[in-house]
């Protein structure tokens, strides 16, 4: 796949199909990868990645920290991981796309939305990450990964991670940067020479600023309630996508429509045809 440098971060991408650009902000948490379309739960039982190309311009990329994209030492915020979006839509020379987000990526979308309205013609938001055990769990795994890092060092994450290789999401003792660790090691380097006590004010600010509210994270409610774009939410329900997450989107965006189809029931046979319903919809003649 090819890879753009996006505000300074390599980010890996691929697009595929023709039609009106649709940008494709990934499920799976911290490990936001374009394979997560394909392989993780519900998406791969969905395969939307099989029909929407057959009408729309497909763009799904790696988020920054994930997969093969790279990364900064920052206190990164929803507003940073839609910039990098806006950022390949830039490089592809895309004014204006439509957006489907997947689980944490929902987050990303609506943060996207917020910051460039000009630039969406609509957003699809599948199983948005939320509710009061999704902050929870979030605000827990920044914690362990913080005491880790207080009792054993940067260098022992740098070491746990070359030896594991698991994603922040596996294994929270190795932090939100686990994936660029694993595969850069001049990134890996760096790491471990930081300062210890500026590095812990990074990730307590980083855990703070995305898992700050019992619902659907990403942008402030009066944002969404000035957005005039047409929306499809589909709600998930479990411990990170709670059902509460999805309709208060749905409460805080004017033209939401809300896809009440039990998570259990979205399948192969219904879901890619709601989809295309919508964007048909949508999409400016």
């Amino acid at each position: 796949m090819p890879t753009a440098t996006i505000g300074g971060i390599a980010t890996r991408y691929e697009v595929v199909g023709s039609g009106a650009p649709l940008l494709m902000f990934s499920p799976g948490g911290f490990d936001a990868t374009v394979e997560k379309w394909s392989t993780l739960g519900v998406y791969a039982r969905v395969k939307l990645l099989e029909h929407l190309p057959k009408k729309y311009m497909c763009i799904a990329f790696d988020r920054r920290e994930t997969g093969q994209s790279s990364g900064r030492i920052e206190r990164v915020t929803w507003q940073d991981f839609a910039a990098q979006g806006k950022g390949l839509l830039e490089h592809l020379q895309i004014e204006r796309a439509h957006l489907i987000g997947g689980c944490m990526g929902c987050s990303v979308a609506i943060a996207f939305a917020t910051a460039h309205p000009q630039s969406t013609m609509s957003m699809i938001l599948w199983w948005p990450v939320g509710g009061a055990k999704y902050r929870i769990k979030g605000q827990q795994r920044f914690a362990e990964h913080l005491a880790f890092v207080q009792q054993q060092g940067l260098q022992a994450v740098v070491d746990l991670v070359a030896r594991d290789g698991k994603p922040f999401g596996a294994d929270p003792r190795g932090g939100p940067w686990a994936s660029v660790l694993k595969r850069d090691r001049g990134f890996a380097a760096d790491y471990a020479r930081l300062d210890l006590e500026r590095y812990k004010l990074i990730v307590a600010g980083m855990s703070r600023g995305l898992l700050d509210r019992d619902t659907a994270p990403g942008a402030e409610p009066e944002d969404l309630l000035r957005l005039d774009i047409p929306v499809l939410v589909v709600p998930g329900h479990d411990e990170s996508h709670a059902t509460s997450a999805a309709r208060y989107l749905e409460e805080c965006l004017p033209r939401a429509e809300y896809w009440d189809m039990p998570a259990a029931e979205q399948t192969e046979a219904n879901a890619p045809a709601r989809v295309l319903q919508f964007l048909e919809a949508a999409t400016p003649r």
